[in-house]
């Protein structure tokens, strides 16, 4: 077995396990959130390894950066009950 397929099933089973994490979190939505961020994150790292860097720059970014940043930042307001 290779060193670049044995880190693609590596990051696989991870992103597998990190979104049943996220979708079946229900000691806290915090911990769903970063898991979902998690696999993201990780899904960006596959697309290196895939030789798509513009992808995984616009994953990283977007898809775990901004998209964590809002879900944390509304889950904020939502507690503390703000009304727009």
């Amino acid at each position: 077995m290779t060193l670049p397929l044995a880190m693609s099933l590596l990051l696989a089973v991870a992103m597998v396990v990190l979104a049943i994490m996220a979708t079946r979190g229900r000691r806290s939505l915090g911990i769903s959130i970063l898991s979902a961020g998690l696999v993201s994150l990780l899904a960006s790292v596959m697309f290196l390894l895939l030789a798509a860097p513009d992808v995984a720059m616009t994953e990283a970014a977007i898809g775990s950066g901004l998209t964590t940043f809002l879900f944390f930042f509304v889950l904020g307001r939502v507690r503390r009950g703000e009304h727009d």
